[in-house]
């Protein structure tokens, strides 16, 4: 049974397929996180209510995601926060179902990611249709806050996913558009 019906085809199916993946063009390239960015991303989470105390992070394989998500880790501890599991995801896969229940197998207050657009939007369709993964519980870095990204994961798959910008800026989804605050809002 399907949670949600957000970017699935006609088979049930919430793979994104080569040709909507053509009509976006290429995706752009994470670039390594700025201390800005990592300091913005703490931020939107030391702010939301209810506090957030323990979370699941989850990142591509590559290098550039690798890296943002050990020093969100790291940073997260140093303050107090816990890390009950990391998760990573290839590029390119069959299904992304075991990537997806083992983000979801936890019950973190919150989800963070770092990852490349396309992987991670294979990812963000397979959680929403075979989860209860909540994309506004979900924090990212700036290589997801684009707003091709949330057009080609499907409506409302990713309503409400926010996250943190190079500048130490802040991004979030709201109705399949990507608004972009400066830093200090």
């Amino acid at each position: 049974m399907t949670r949600h019906d957000a970017g699935s085809d006609e088979r049930g199916s919430p793979l994104v397929r080569a040709q909507e993946h053509e009509a976006y063009g290429p995706l752009p390239v994470p670039a390594p996180h700025t201390p800005a960015e990592l300091a913005a991303l703490l931020g939107l989470l030391a702010a939301s209510r209810p506090r957030i105390a323990s979370v699941v992070v989850g990142h591509g394989r590559d290098d550039v995601p690798t890296a943002a998500a050990a020093a969100f880790a790291g940073a997260w501890q140093a303050r107090g926060g816990l890390v009950l599991a990391t998760v990573t995801w290839p590029e390119s896969a069959a299904s992304w179902l075991r990537a997806a229940r083992r983000m979801t197998a936890q019950l973190p207050d919150a989800w963070v990611v770092a990852g490349a657009p396309a992987g991670f939007v294979q990812l963000a369709r397979r959680l929403r249709h075979s989860t209860d993964w909540e994309p506004s519980r979900t924090y990212a870095f700036g290589s997801l806050g684009d707003a091709r990204v949330a057009a080609l994961a499907g409506p409302g798959t990713l309503n409400g996913l926010r996250g943190a910008l190079a500048d130490g800026g802040t991004w979030e989804v709201r109705a399949g558009w990507v608004t972009r605050f400066p830093p200090g809002r």
